[in-house]
């Protein structure tokens, strides 16, 4: 490890991020364990017995038809935005700071899609039927419903989660081969069929560097419709609540908001648990909490710009939704989401608050805990409080969809633990242009 006597040498970086994947401690098999368990025990389980029993096992029922499932859907969705397009973002713009952290915030956008993925099949109660989605013809002539907002769900999870694999793939390519020379034994294996025969020549530099850039122009609007084709979900309804104009641009900045904090949540345990903290500092910290604390200003003049709307419009239905969200059974939930989303990130106008790592950790988490209600708030407070009083009802999470909720972080835990052992979890290659080239009398002593 390097020292404040020693600067930081390009030999380090390799040393550092190489270690990180082939030594591995007890502590680590430990986590991986619990988070196993916990999925199998709070996922997987909870699911066979919704399939076995039915979709009764959940909470919804008339008229709350949809419950914890779409909320997570729309969280997990929400949570992938950030990684991916905020790498794309800071690539284009050559922010120097992205590039010790890009790696493991677009890691944080694959896993988030696929147990998003997950979420929807766990939803619709019969995931052997999920091949209707896919556009092809059968011998019933049956075809998808392009109008249905299932189909909106799997073309938006399927654009996405498609570009987010290949730009983290050819972003690593250069370092699965860096990797590749190092290690032996099936590791070696693995890297010499990853690198794609990578030789590090001018011509294969200058292809990448042209297609990755090349990508991420393209992803920065397919991730902001991505999330805009989510809120369609529901403001295509004529729910009142839901039948909002402002629901794209709110859904869209929610998911940035709740995917930059997770990217703060990531960044703490890659610093304190895998020995990063010479390439994860200070100034990473700081940026993101300014970005937090921007985002969380602009998600605070959506929502009272969502409820001024509401008061403006003169009906009696949008008042009785407004105030059953304010005042109503589950008025707390949303004044905990008010208070972490909104009056909490008020800290970050300190410095010292940005560059202080547990609390912009506790704060992370509290944000997402709190887009989390927002999330099912959309849910709980409008499909229960629709036109008709005798239609109304409370809905409240059953033990199976709680119990799922919390399976599908371990199932995220999961995931993450096993691809930093074998993805280098910050990019070699990208780390070492933000450093000073070494001197050739440095360079010598080194060879």
């Amino acid at each position: 490890m390097p020292t404040e006597e020693k600067p930081l040498q390009f030999a380090d970086v390799n040393n550092d991020i190489v270690r990180s994947l082939v030594v591995t401690g007890r502590n680590y098999y430990i986590t991986l364990g619990i988070a196993m368990f916990v999925a199998l025990a709070c996922f997987f389980f909870p699911w066979f017995y919704q399939l076995y029993y039915g979709i009764g096992a959940a909470g919804m029922n008339h008229p709350t038809v949809w419950g914890t499932y779409l909320a997570s859907f729309i969280f997990w969705i929400g949570l992938s935005h950030s990684g991916t397009l905020l790498s794309c973002v800071l690539h284009i713009t050559n922010s120097e700071w992205r590039k010790a952290m890009y790696r493991s915030a677009e890691a944080m956008t694959l896993f988030s899609l696929l147990v998003a993925a997950t979420m929807v099949m766990v939803h619709v109660g019969r995931p052997w039927f999920i091949h209707w989605a896919a556009p092809y013809p059968n011998q019933m002539g049956l075809w998808p419903n392009f109008k249905s907002p299932l189909l909106f769900d799997v073309m938006a999870i399927t654009t996405y989660l498609t570009g987010s694999l290949i730009f983290i793939y050819m972003g690593s390519i250069p370092d699965f081969a860096a990797v590749r020379d190092r290690t032996s034994g099936w590791r070696r294996h693995l890297y010499v069929l990853l690198s794609l025969g990578w030789r590090g020549t001018d011509t294969e530099w200058h292809r990448l560097g042209w297609a990755y850039t090349f990508l991420a122009v393209l992803i920065i609007p397919l991730a902001v419709s991505v999330h805009s084709i989510v809120s369609w979900d529901f403001a295509m309804s004529l729910v009142p609540g839901l039948h909002q104009t402002i629901f794209a641009p709110y859904f869209v900045v929610g998911a940035i908001y709740s995917g930059t904090a997770g990217i703060v949540t990531v960044m703490f345990v890659l610093r304190k648990y895998m020995n990063f903290e010479h390439l994860i500092t200070q100034l990473h910290f700081d940026n993101l909490g300014k970005l937090l604390l921007f985002l969380s200003l602009l998600w605070t003049y959506i929502n009272m710009l969502e409820l001024f709307t509401g008061w403006y419009s003169g009906t009696s239905a949008e008042y009785e939704q407004i105030k059953y969200k304010l005042t109503g059974f589950y008025a707390p939930l949303y004044w905990e989401m008010i208070l972490f989303c909104a009056v909490a990130p008020l800290l970050m106008f300190s410095t010292k608050f940005r560059t202080s790592f547990v609390p912009m950790l506790v704060l992370s988490i509290a944000i997402n805990i709190g887009m989390y209600t927002e999330r099912f708030l959309i849910i709980a407070t409008t499909l229960s409080r629709q036109y008709l009083p005798d239609a109304w009802g409370v809905y409240v999470p059953s033990l199976v969809e709680i119990s799922i909720l919390v399976g599908s972080l371990a199932v995220f835990v999961t995931l993450f633990l096993i691809f930093v052992k074998i993805f280098p979890s910050v990019s070699i290659y990208e780390v070492k242009e933000t450093m000073p080239q070494p001197r050739k009398r440095e360079a010598n002593l080194e060879s």
